[in-house]
């Protein structure tokens, strides 16, 4: 077992946190050019929170900060994810074994959770039938930060892990196009989303239930976290 000094755990948004902060022991906002960032104390360990919007670069950018203002000595990244393999369901615990520029190394851990390749991609996979095709490429599940992460791990020399949680399954179609809801900087605009529903009110209880299955699987996420050695 190889026990880290300090871990950088990043994610696109700090919900995806949620469930992992309830396991730390204290907490200390960090004043960052981020849209998130914490230092907790977990099982007696220090590690960093940083959550800094969608896709590879703005993940990247996120390491990059907080590499020059910790010495890092691993890289997690983590949060949700949705599925391409059928047999993966809500609130599924996904370990990747490889993510786009390389291997991701395995944590220790005895609880149940599913592994395999992960796909990181710059877009939202918004239907079904798109994840469908996404599957075709072997990849079991598809996000949109890991391959910034990684391609900084690989810089840096430093340890990567992946651990991401479904929140929604292979057969299931994102009420908006999401891609359609990023800003200029890339990170999703709530002004569009809200505008987006307004003009169709059918899409206001579907993004209700993708909220309640957000907080299940990020406290699903942090439960396993908590209970894992890197």
């Amino acid at each position: 077992m190889v026990t880290f000094k300090l871990l950088a755990f990043v994610a696109a948004e700090a919900r995806e946190f949620s469930g992992l902060l309830r396991h730390a022991e204290r907490v200390i906002k960090l004043n960052w050019p981020v849209d998130f960032a914490r230092k907790i104390w977990l099982n007696g360990r220090v590690a960093l929170l940083i959550a800094n919007g969608p896709g590879p670069a703005l993940a990247g950018e996120a390491v990059e900060i907080a590499k020059g203002r910790e010495k890092l000595t691993g890289l997690v990244s983590t949060g949700f994810c949705g599925a391409l393999d059928p047999a993966l369901r809500l609130s599924d615990i996904f370990v990747a074994t490889e993510v786009g520029v390389g291997q991701a190394l395995p944590p220790a851990h005895t609880n149940p959770h599913q592994t395999g390749t992960l796909l990181s991609i710059d877009r939202v996979a918004v239907t079904s039938a798109e994840k469908s095709q996404l599957h075709q490429t072997g990849a079991a599940a598809v996000e949109m930060e890991a391959a910034g992460v990684a391609a900084k791990a690989k810089e840096y020399n430093l340890p990567f892990y992946c651990i991401r949680v479904v929140t929604d399954t292979a057969g299931e179609s994102f009420p908006l196009d999401f891609n359609q809801m990023r800003d200029a900087n890339g990170r999703f605009s709530r002004s569009k989303i809200l505008a987006a529903a307004f003009r169709k009110p059918t899409v206001f209880p579907k993004l209700l239930k993708f909220d309640k299955t957000s907080k299940d699987a990020s406290q699903a996420l942090g439960d396993f976290i908590a209970d894992t050695r890197f």
